[in-house]
């Protein structure tokens, strides 16, 4: 009897479970549909203001959370941009000379601001955002502006994506292990594997359609991509522990932030370039 007793809960739980991945879909394929038609049909300028644009949100997101050292945010915002800029007009000198700017920029107005406690966090929270946050997004431009940078881009996107779905249904069929506890409680080890597998599979699948990829090139990059995902993953799930939050925003409702959806792919789109740069 008291077996049939808990049926029901059960029950409520996998519907809830499964009403959650519906929506989840609903939520991100119309913002998919828009990054393919930027990605492959929106040329650099239009590129930028649409990854501006999420990184402004993200920047934003951050520092709503780190509200209590009291960070700069109009430094990381100008810093973000000036990064964001030279990454798609200029190159990695350029990317340096805008990193510089904010670190200048964020100590001149720190200098400016009223003594207070705790200045030194604000300035670290300041630029911690810029560098997390700036330097991923740098590199999906930067990505996209190589020979087939359209494609690769679109590769490194669709093995992430595809990889956080595989640790996702990965982990609720099989899973056991936890595989940080203390960070996220519901990532299991079997997850994990189940997503670096996909990952990989989805960007050699990919690359069975460019005749410029070859099969072992697409096995290493969607490898590289697969292995870093979850490291982003788990890392802003560290943050956001630290910070006693559950989401960083409700920007996609209650699917969490932008920063929610992109903590794996600030990751990987660095580790795509260099794997990328590295082989081709």
């Amino acid at each position: 009897m008291a077996q049939e007793r808990r049926r029901p809960p059960e029950r409520r739980r996998r519907q809830r479970r499964g009403s959650s991945t519906g929506a989840r879909v609903l939520v991100a394929a119309p913002w998919a549909v828009v990054a393919i038609l930027v990605v492959f049909y929106g040329g650099r300028s239009l590129f930028l203001l649409l990854v501006l644009g999420l990184g402004f949100v993200a920047l934003h997101e951050l520092y709503r959370l780190l509200a209590p050292v009291r960070p700069l945010p109009l430094a990381g915002f100008l810093g973000l941009a000036g990064l964001l800029a030279a990454a798609t007009y200029g190159d990695q000198f350029q990317m340096v000379l805008a990193l510089t700017g904010a670190v200048l920029l964020t100590a001149l107005m720190a200098i400016m601001r009223p003594l207070r406690r705790h200045v030194t966090l604000a300035v670290a929270a300041t630029l911690f955002g810029v560098f997390w946050i700036g330097l991923g997004l740098a590199h999906a431009v930067l990505l996209f502006r190589l020979d087939h940078g359209d494609s690769l881009l679109f590769d490194v996107l669709l093995a992430t994506f595809i990889g956080d779905t595989g640790a996702y249904f990965g982990g609720r069929l099989w899973g056991t292990t936890q595989l940080a506890p203390r960070i996220s409680p519901a990532k299991t080890v079997e997850g994990l594997i189940a997503g670096f597998i996909s990952g990989t599979m989805a960007f050699w699948f990919a690359g069975l359609y460019q005749d410029w990829l070859s099969g072992i090139d697409a096995l290493i990059i969607g490898a590289c991509v697969a292995a870093a995902a979850p490291l982003g993953d788990l890392f802003e799930s560290m943050v956001k522990r630290d910070l006693a939050v559950k989401d960083s925003g409700r920007f996609f409702g209650e699917h969490g932030g932008v920063l929610d959806r992109l903590d794996a792919a600030i990751f990987t789109v660095i580790v795509g370039y260099y794997a990328a740069n590295a082989l081709l």
